[in-house]
Order: C-alpha cells, then sequence, then structure tokens
C-alpha cells in the first residue's frame, strides 16, 4: 500500500463527509477510526478533513490541482471498498502529474 504515502502528493484536500448516528455511515466512521492516524502520520502536513452532520449521506470529496474535486458516495461502501476508492483518487491524481 505504497500508495498511502503519496496521498499528500497526488492532491490537496480530502473531505470526508458522515453522520455520527446513521447505519449508512457506520463503514465510513469504521474507515476513518482505523486509517486516519496511519494516513495522517505518512502525510501529517496534509489537510485530512473529517466533517460530521446529522443525517448526512456519508461521501468522501478529494481535491486536485486547479480546484478540480472529485466525489464519491460512501453509502452502502465497505470499508475495503472505500479505502480502494481513495486508492483510485490518490491514483488519479497522480496520473494527472504525469
Amino acid at each position: 500500500m505504497a500508495w498511502r504515502g503519496n496521498v499528500s502528493k497526488s492532491l490537496k484536500e480530502l473531505r470526508i463527509l458522515l453522520c455520527q448516528s446513521s447505519p449508512a455511515s457506520a463503514s465510513a466512521r469504521t474507515f476513518v477510526e482505523k486509517n486516519y492516524r496511519d494516513l495522517k502520520s505518512l502525510n501529517p502536513k496534509f489537510p485530512f478533513l473529517i466533517r460530521e452532520c446529522s443525517g448526512i449521506q456519508p461521501q468522501m470529496w478529494a481535491r486536485y490541482d486547479m480546484g478540480v474535486e472529485r466525489c464519491v458516495n460512501l453509502d452502502g461502501m465497505s470499508e475495503s471498498q472505500i479505502l480502494k476508492s481513495l486508492e483510485d483518487l490518490v491514483k488519479a491524481g497522480g496520473a494527472t502529474k504525469a
């Protein structure tokens, strides 16, 4: 999972929006609990923004150069699917810089 260390090189910002209590956000909450510390330690100055809002559908927003943003709806995804979506977002950002 070498891509984890490239988050800050490929993205400008990552926002995860989730509800504190809804079942739809359960896997997003688990993803944050299990992966935030590792991702942050590998990318210490990168802005990982976790936004909690009651009743919101879970989403992950990646911001790239020039203000370009991509969104992934996390509703119904497992923790491993969320991790794969993040990997795809990171790799997409690296491809635009090549």
